[in-house]
C-alpha cells in the first residue's frame, strides 16, 4: 500500500503542467490510477470510505442533513421552510443552508432527465410546491433564486442562461421585499449580477447592499471575489486587493483572513512547471492567513469546512503533509466544497489528495498509530 501511495504521491506533484481545466477532470485519471486503495478506511486512519463521502456538504449540520433527508424521502417542502425558519439571522449558517437546499433540488431536477412527451418532470418538485402554496416565505424564495442560479450557471453557454439569470434577479427581489432586513437574496444576486456582466459601478452599489447588511459575512466575499477576477470583469490585481481589504478589516473570530487563499486559488498560472509555486512567498502567506483564521474563528463556524477544504489542496501540493492530515482529521466525510466541486467527481478528487496527504505523512515517518482519530 505504500508504494502505491507513494507513487501516486510523485505522479500527482512531480513535474506536471497544471490546467485550470484539468483540475476539473484530475479525479477521473486519479482514480485510475490509484483510489481503489482511498475508498478504504485508509489502513487505519479513521477516513471515511470513498463511497460513503458526503458530497452535499462541506462540513457536518446534522439539522440540515436531517432536513435533506425528509424533503427527499416525503417530497414535502415544510422540513426545508422550518429549518431555514430555525436559522432566523444567522447569516452565515442561513446562506450554507440555502445553498445546500438549492443544490439539492437541482440535483434532483438533473438526476430525473429530460421530460417524456406529454409527461411533467418531478425532480425537484417540492421546491416548486414551496414556492406555489407558500410565496410569502422568504426562505422559499431565497431557495428558488439560488437554484435557478445553479440552473444557469450548470451550462453557461446555453441560449437560457440570460433568461433563466433574469428571472433569478426579479426572485432575488421579491426574497428582498419578504425580508427586508435579510442578506441572502443580495449575496444570490452577487452571482446574478456577474452572469449579466453589472458595470463595476452597479455591482458595487450591489455589494454594498449584502455588505451593510451582514459585514464582514464569509459567504458574501467568497461570492463577490469572482466578480474581480481575472477569469470574469476583473483582474488578479484587483482580487488580490479586495481579499486583501477584507483580511485586514475583519474583527476578531472572522474567517475573512482566509479570503486571500481563495483569492490565489482563482489566480493560479495556467501552466506551472516549478513545484516550488506551493512553497512561495506569496502562497506560504495565503496559507498561514488561512490558518490564522480558524485558529481565530469559533470552532463550529458553517464557514470553517470550506477554508479547511482549500487548505487540504494548497498544503499536499506545498508538500506541509503533516498539516494536511490535521486538516483532513478536522474535515474528512464531507466534500461539498471548492476545490472538490469543480470537478465531475467530487469524492473522487478529495479522496486522491487524502492517499497523497498519507503519502507524504509516511514518507516523513508518520504512521496511522500515531495519527489521532478523534473527530469535532
Amino acid at each position: 500500500m505504500d508504494a502505491l501511495l507513494v507513487l501516486l504521491a510523485a505522479l500527482a506533484l512531480g513535474g506536471l503542467v497544471f490546467l485550470p481545466w484539468m483540475r476539473r477532470r484530475r479525479a477521473v485519471q486519479q482514480t485510475q490510477q490509484g483510489l481503489t486503495v482511498a475508498s478504504d478506511p485508509m489502513a487505519g486512519y479513521g477516513f471515511v470510505p470513498l463511497d460513503e463521502l458526503d458530497v452535499r456538504l462541506p462540513g457536518p449540520d446534522r439539522a440540515l442533513e436531517e432536513a435533506l433527508d425528509a424533503v427527499r424521502r416525503t417530497h414535502d417542502w415544510r422540513p426545508a421552510a422550518e429549518l431555514l425558519k430555525s436559522t432566523g439571522d444567522d447569516w452565515e449558517r442561513r446562506w450554507q443552508r440555502v445553498q445546500t437546499l438549492a443544490g439539492a433540488a437541482a440535483f434532483e431536477l438533473a438526476a430525473d432527465g429530460p421530460a417524456q412527451q406529454g409527461g411533467q418532470r418531478t425532480g425537484g418538485i417540492w421546491l416548486r410546491t414551496w414556492r406555489s402554496e407558500a410565496p410569502k416565505d422568504p426562505g422559499g424564495a431565497e431557495t428558488h433564486a439560488q437554484f435557478l442560479v445553479v440552473q444557469a450557471l450548470r451550462d453557461p453557454g446555453s441560449q437560457d442562461f440570460r433568461m433563466i439569470l433574469e428571472e433569478a434577479r426579479t426572485v432575488c427581489r421579491e426574497a428582498g421585499l419578504l425580508a427586508p432586513g435579510s442578506p441572502i437574496p443580495y449575496i444570490i444576486e452577487l452571482a446574478v449580477a456577474r452572469g449579466l456582466h453589472e458595470r463595476p459601478a452597479d455591482y458595487e452599489e450591489l455589494w454594498s447592499e449584502a455588505d451593510r447588511r451582514a459585514p464582514h459575512h464569509m459567504g458574501a466575499h467568497l461570492a463577490a471575489l469572482p466578480y474581480w477576477s481575472q477569469k470574469w470583469h476583473g483582474s488578479r490585481t484587483e482580487a488580490e486587493a479586495f481579499a486583501a481589504r477584507a483580511a485586514a478589516g475583519a474583527p476578531t473570530g472572522s474567517l475573512l483572513p482566509a479570503l486571500p487563499l481563495f483569492a490565489v486559488y482563482e489566480h493560479l498560472p495556467e501552466a506551472n512547471m516549478v513545484r516550488s509555486l506551493y512553497q512561495s512567498a506569496v502562497v506560504e502567506r495565503a496559507i498561514e492567513g488561512a490558518h490564522f483564521a480558524l485558529r481565530e474563528a469559533p470552532a463550529d463556524h458553517p464557514m470553517a469546512p470550506h477554508v479547511r477544504h482549500l487548505l487540504v489542496w494548497f498544503l499536499v501540493r506545498a508538500e506541509r503533509y503533516a498539516e494536511a492530515m490535521e486538516q483532513l482529521r478536522l474535515v474528512d466525510g464531507h466534500v461539498g466544497a471548492v476545490p472538490w466541486s469543480y470537478g465531475c467527481s467530487p469524492a473522487a478528487e478529495y479522496a486522491a489528495y487524502r492517499a497523497l496527504a498519507i503519502a507524504g505523512w509516511e514518507q516523513l515517518g508518520g504512521t496511522s498509530s500515531g495519527f489521532p482519530q478523534d473527530r469535532p
